[in-house]
């Protein structure tokens, strides 16, 4: 009796000197599933390499163009991602990877055939755009890339190295495939699990026009901030040699981001002068508050990612955390109203931050930038801090980073001077009083465009023991994005 793998095997069978019996399915209502059936079952063949190229490339085509179509819903979702959301896209990854291990093997299969000698430019670079969804993915969706995906990149553009064709541009390539890999390498140094989805598909099409700024196989590795290695052996991202240097006999080649930082830095000054994002070649979005805050974190991150500020110890307590702007400012009031937490456990600590995992209770609508309150078991003051990162594997699992910006806040409104001949207006802010360490100067967090470009001359009305009323003469803006800002209150 056939079992359904070997019946899908029997429609695939390869007859000597001609095409595949089936063609391969349309990607349509259904998603990928009927495309990773397909692939699954034309792993079992033998089908000579030069019948499975053509299923390939129509396959691959279709694909990419699927995957495109999909990116805005994932970067809309929530975190964590819907069920069945998800389960579509690892859909989507598992098809990729399948197609991307076949377009560098074509003889993978049950004979398990090494990759060719000399694989053409446009398996490659198929290959490698494959990849880097697979990785943009997982960055949508805040989860982990595959096993072993972060390898199979490296040795697809090790084997264009190899090859001398790391400077191809084969038809239907927007790049070199040197720029394919370097988008995805640099999307990895990011750290996008510290972005939203929109910010994410930002950092992807800004890679689009602008990873040919890499400065590959750099001199003098380590001795400049911005200088990364790879080890194509590893599963593993760019590591920077600021935070870990390769270990002695690691075969390794290495890149610079010192010319792309440098860009970054001419293009945020133009765009803080009033410049459009689109006559320097970037999208709208660069021209918004939120973008302008992508571009500055990106400075750090490829320009200067620097290295841990502590040391992080291994923990397993439990904690409370209360998320979001709103119900801090409920939580923080000097009546405290009802406000909803949950249940997280504690798994690493340093003196700025801290790893936690949730356990229980209503985890609300999780973004990163947006800030929360967490109160360990053992302490009773509520710490006010900021999610740098999410990871979540699946719907049921999620874990955040948090940096702690203040042991304490306090509730305030800000009165805006309004136009001439109208009343001024307020709006909600905490205040963080000054903390030994983690930050030396009070700080001032709002909505996201509250303050509406103003840097000074409003009034601070704070709820402590007293009400206090203080005028604002000046503010640095110390960081920002779509969630909220926050800025230095400056003494002058």
């Amino acid at each position: 009796m056939s079992t359904p793998e070997s019946e899908d095997a029997a429609d695939l069978q390869a007859l000597p000197g001609k095409k595949l019996v089936a063609p391969p399915p349309r990607i349509g209502s259904n998603g990928f599933r009927e495309a990773l059936e397909y692939l699954r079952a034309l792993k079992k063949l033998d089908a000579p390499p030069m019948q499975i190229i053509p299923v390939l490339e129509n396959l691959c085509a279709d694909s990419l163009k699927a995957i495109e179509a999909q990116l805005p819903l994932l970067a809309d979702a929530p975190l964590p991602i819907p069920y069945k959301l998800r389960q579509n896209t690892r859909e989507m990854q598992d098809t990729i990877e399948i197609l991307a291990t076949f377009l560098l093997n074509p003889g993978a299969g049950k004979n398990n055939a090494m990759p060719p000698e000399n694989l053409p430019p446009e398996s490659i670079w198929r290959a490698l755009r494959l990849l880097s969804r697979h990785l943009l993915l997982s960055s949508l969706t805040a989860a982990p890339p595959g096993a072993g995906i972060w390898k199979q990149l490296h040795q697809a553009y090790l084997i264009a190295r190899r090859q001398g064709m790391t400077q191809a541009q084969p038809p239907g390539a927007k790049h070199p495939l040197r720029d394919d890999y370097y988008a995805a390498i640099l999307l990895g140094c990011a750290q996008p699990t510290s972005f939203t989805g929109h910010e994410v598909l930002f950092l992807d099409a800004y890679l689009e026009n602008f990873s040919e700024q890499v400065e590959a196989d750099s001199d003098k590795p380590g001795e400049a901030a911005v200088s990364f290695w790879i080890d194509p052996e590893s599963d593993m991202p760019a590591t920077p040699y600021s935070r870990k240097p390769p270990t002695p006999d690691a075969s390794v080649h290495r890149f610079s981001c010192g010319r792309l930082a440098h860009l970054l830095e001419n293009q945020l000054a133009e765009l803080e002068t009033g410049i459009e994002p689109r006559q320097i070649d970037l999208p709208d979005f660069a021209g918004t508050a939120t973008g302008l805050g992508v571009l500055n974190r990106l400075i750090h991150r490829w320009g200067n990612p620097g290295k841990r500020r502590f040391q992080r110890r291994r923990l397993n307590y439990r904690g409370e955390l209360c998320l979001g702007f709103d119900n801090l400012c409920r939580l923080y009031r000097m009546s405290p109203q009802s406000v909803e937490t949950s249940a997280w456990m504690i798994t690493n600590e340093s003196p700025d931050g801290y790893a936690v995992m949730h356990l229980s209770g209503k985890t609300r609508a999780i973004t990163a930038g947006d800030v929360a309150a967490l109160r360990t078991e053992s302490g009773d003051n509520w710490q006010f801090c900021i999610i740098r990162w999410v990871l979540s594997e699946n719907q049921e699992h999620v874990e955040l980073g948090l940096q702690i910006l203040s042991s304490r806040a306090y509730t305030a409104n800000i009165a805006l001077p309004a136009e001439t001949g109208m009343p001024a207006y307020c709006r909600p802010a905490l205040v963080l009083p000054s903390t030994p360490v983690l930050r030396p100067n009070e700080a001032l967090v709002v909505h996201a465009g509250a303050l509406e470009g103003r840097s000074k001359n409003f009034v601070l009305v704070i709820e402590r023991d007293n009400v206090e009323v203080r005028e604002v003469n000046s503010v640095r803006r110390d960081e920002w994005n779509g969630l909220i800002e926050l800025y230095g209150i400056v003494t002058e």
